[in-house]
C-alpha cells in the first residue's frame, strides 16, 4: 500500500461517535475558552478549505478500496471481516492510523460520519452543503453524518439554513449546553446565555436535524446545585431536544476550573451529590420528549437511559434505589464502578466481586483517611 493514503483526523468525538469515521472539517475551537475544558489547549482554530476536505474523502476513498483489496487477496470476497482486520492492524507495512480508523469504520458498517472538530457548523453555509454532498457521492451508503457545534453558532444560522444541511446529508448536531444558569455559565466562560441555548436549540429542532443536549451534573458545585439542575431543566424543556446527555464532572488538572477549585473559588460536589441532582434535573423535566442517555464512564449511574415522559419514574427509582442501599453497598458499587467492574445496580448481586470489593473497601477504611474517594477521584482522572 502506498503511504499517501493518509489524511487528516482531530483528537475528539462523542462517545455515540466510536462507530463513526472522522472527517476533519475544522481545526480545534473558535471559542476555547471553557473553564473546564482542556481539549484543544493552546491549539489555534483554523478553517479547513472545502478542497482540503474533499482531498481527505479521496483519501478516505483510496484507503477503503485499498481494504477491499486487502479482503479480496485474503478469499474474503470484499468484506471486511475479522480476517481483514486482523491484517490491516497486524500488518507492520499497513500502520497507517488514518488506514485502519478506515478498516474499523467499514468494519461495522461505514455508515456514520463525524465531522471534526469542536464546532464545524461554523462553516459558511454553502461550503459544509458541498463537503456534505461529495461526501455522499464518494460513500453512497453513509446514513448518518454528525457534528458538534456551538449554541451561539445555531442562533447565527437561520432554521432554512439548517434545513439545506439536512437536506445535504447532516443528521445529527452535537451541543455542550452543559448548563442552563446564566451565573454558571459566566463563571465557567462557556461565552452563551441561556436564552441563546433555548434560541440555538429550537432551530436545530425545527429545521429536523436530531439535536443531542449535553449536560454536566456537578458543574455548579456546592454553591450552585440546586440553580444548576433547575434552570439547565427549564432549558431543556424550551428545546425539546432529541437527547439528553449526561457527563458527571470531572475537574481537569491544567483548567481554569482546576485552578478556581485550588483558590478556594470552586468546591467540588460529592459524587453522591452528583446523584440527587440529577434527580432534581430529571424530576423537572416536564412536557419533553426527550430520551437521557448516560453514556459515559464518569456516570455513576449508567443504567440511567429512557425516554420521557414514559420512563421518569422508572428513572427516579433507579436514582432513589442507589441512594437507599446501605453505605457499605454505597462504596462497593462506587469502587466496582469506577474500576469498570460494575455497569448496574444488578451487579451488586455478584457475591464473589462484591466479596473482593468489600475487602478493599474495607482496607481502606483501616488505612490513611479521606484515602478512598484521593483514589477515586484519580481513577476517574484517567478517563477524560
Amino acid at each position: 500500500m502506498e503511504m499517501g493514503h493518509v489524511f487528516e483526523q482531530g483528537p475528539i468525538r462523542p462517545p455515540s461517535e466510536a462507530k463513526s469515521l472522522l472527517l476533519r472539517v475544522t481545526r480545534n475551537c473558535p471559542w476555547n475558552r471553557c473553564a473546564f475544558c482542556h481539549s484543544y489547549h493552546g491549539a489555534k482554530f483554523s478553517v479547513r478549505s472545502v478542497e482540503e476536505v474533499r482531498k481527505d474523502i479521496d483519501e478516505a476513498k483510496r484507503a477503503a478500496d485499498e481494504i477491499q483489496r486487502i479482503s479480496r487477496a485474503l478469499g474474503e470476497g470484499g468484506g471486511i471481516t475479522d480476517a481483514v482486520i486482523d491484517r490491516v492492524f497486524r500488518d507492520g507495512e499497513l500502520s497507517v492510523d488514518s488506514l485502519r480508523s478506515v478498516a474499523a469504520w467499514l468494519y461495522f458498517g461505514g455508515e456514520s460520519v463525524f465531522l471534526q472538530d469542536a464546532n464545524s457548523i461554523v462553516l459558511k453555509t454553502d461550503d459544509l452543503v458541498e463537503i456534505l454532498q461529495y461526501l455522499k457521492r464518494t460513500f453512497p451508503g453513509v446514513a448518518r453524518v454528525t457534528s458538534y457545534c456551538r449554541s451561539k453558532t445555531a442562533c447565527r444560522k437561520s432554521v432554512e439554513e439548517f434545513r439545506r444541511l439536512k437536506e445535504a446529508g447532516l443528521t445529527r448536531i452535537h451541543i455542550g449546553l452543559e448548563s442552563g444558569y446564566d451565573p454558571l455559565l459566566e463563571l465557567i466562560r462557556k461565552g452563551v446565555t441561556a436564552e441563546e441555548h433555548i434560541e440555538g436549540g429550537r432551530r436545530i429542532v425545527a429545521s429536523g436535524i436530531s439535536l443531542s443536549e449535553y449536560v454536566i451534573p456537578g458543574l455548579g458545585g456546592t454553591q450552585w446545585s440546586r440553580e444548576h439542575a433547575l434552570e439547565t431543566a427549564r432549558v431543556l424543556n424550551a428545546i425539546n431536544p432529541d437527547y439528553i446527555r449526561l457527563r458527571t464532572l470531572q475537574v481537569r488538572r491544567e483548567t481554569e476550573l482546576h485552578r478556581m477549585m485550588k483558590d478556594g473559588r470552586f468546591t467540588p460536589l460529592p459524587e453522591e451529590d452528583v446523584v440527587r441532582e440529577i434527580r432534581l434535573l430529571i424530576e423537572h423535566l416536564d412536557g419533553i420528549e426527550s430520551r437521557i442517555v448516560s453514556d459515559h464512564i464518569l456516570n455513576l449511574l449508567e443504567e440511567l437511559e429512557g425516554k420521557l415522559p414514559e420512563d421518569r419514574e422508572r428513572l427516579l427509582g433507579i436514582i432513589d434505589d442507589y441512594l437507599a442501599l446501605p453505605e457499605d453497598d454505597r462504596l462497593v458499587f462506587r469502587l466496582g464502578r469506577r474500576k469498570g467492574i460494575y455497569r448496574g445496580l444488578r451487579d451488586l448481586s455478584d457475591r464473589r466481586t462484591y466479596d473482593i470489593l468489600k475487602r478493599a473497601i474495607d482496607d481502606y477504611r483501616e488505612g490513611e483517611p479521606g484515602k478512598l474517594d484521593r483514589d477515586l477521584h484519580r481513577i476517574m482522572h484517567h478517563y477524560i
